[in-house]
């Protein structure tokens, strides 16, 4: 559906990350992991831009997206939104999705990725899902661990859940894995990797890393789900 709405609230998530929220129509329904076209303002100038949606279905007041502020023409603009600002919303897109249809998951993200799985996650948790859910999430410094409170809350919630933090830069305090997503760290942290239905999301280098990754451990491409944020 498209829906003409304005910025609810602007939160703050890590440097340089933040996310936007805009009152849920009621008859706006979407699966966990679908994605949103959002149309601001720049000036008289339209513009817009595809955005997974970052907060859940069970998450009724709202609907949110969260992005990574860049120098391009549109996250300038989105940098100077405040609440009231106009918006419009094309929802929902996407077949990147997981309602419980599988009994074990892993997903594989870096950086701004992490949107559709913090749905995914979220939704899984309040539905209190059986699936076991692993993440592995890669960032440049332990700083740039999107939504690493609420994650480490929901886990305190869900005991099928496991996060896995993994940063390239760590400080004196990082006590978590060093470097990227590797073979190694998967059939170290995941023994049962086998049996488990994999999601990757990212930018387009990165999903192609975690391609041959998956391909590497001998996994067949059906075992695979991919989302590409080719611009984001």
């Amino acid at each position: 559906m498209k829906f003409e709405t304005i910025v609810e609230e602007v939160v703050p998530r890590v440097r340089d990350v933040s996310s936007f929220r805009f009152p849920r129509p009621a008859e706006l329904s979407y699966k966990p992991g679908q994605y949103m076209l959002v149309t601001i303002k720049s000036g008289e100038k339209e513009l817009m831009h595809p955005f997974s949606i970052s907060s859940s279905p069970t998450e009724k007041a709202h609907i949110e997206f969260t992005k990574k502020f860049t120098p391009n023409e549109y996250s300038l603009a989105l940098r100077t939104l405040k609440p009231g600002a106009w918006a419009r919303i094309d929802a929902p897109y996407g077949q990147f999705t997981f309602e419980g249809e599988h009994k074990k998951i892993a997903l594989l993200t870096g950086g701004i990725g992490i949107t559709p799985f913090r749905s995914i996650i979220k939704n899984a948790t309040d539905l209190q899902l059986n699936t076991d859910i692993a993440l592995f999430y890669g960032c440049r410094t332990p700083s740039d661990i999107a939504f690493q409170d609420e994650l480490e809350q929901m886990q305190k919630q869900n005991r099928n859940l496991k996060l896995v933090f993994i940063v390239n830069e760590p400080d004196s305090d990082w006590k978590g894995p060093v470097g990227n997503i590797t073979a190694d760290l998967l059939t170290k942290m995941l023994p049962d990797y086998k049996e488990r239905m994999f999601y990757a999301c990212g930018p387009p280098g990165m999903v192609a890393a975690m391609t041959n990754l998956t391909k590497a451990l001998g996994l067949p491409e059906t075992q695979l789900k991919l989302e590409n944020f080719a611009g984001y």
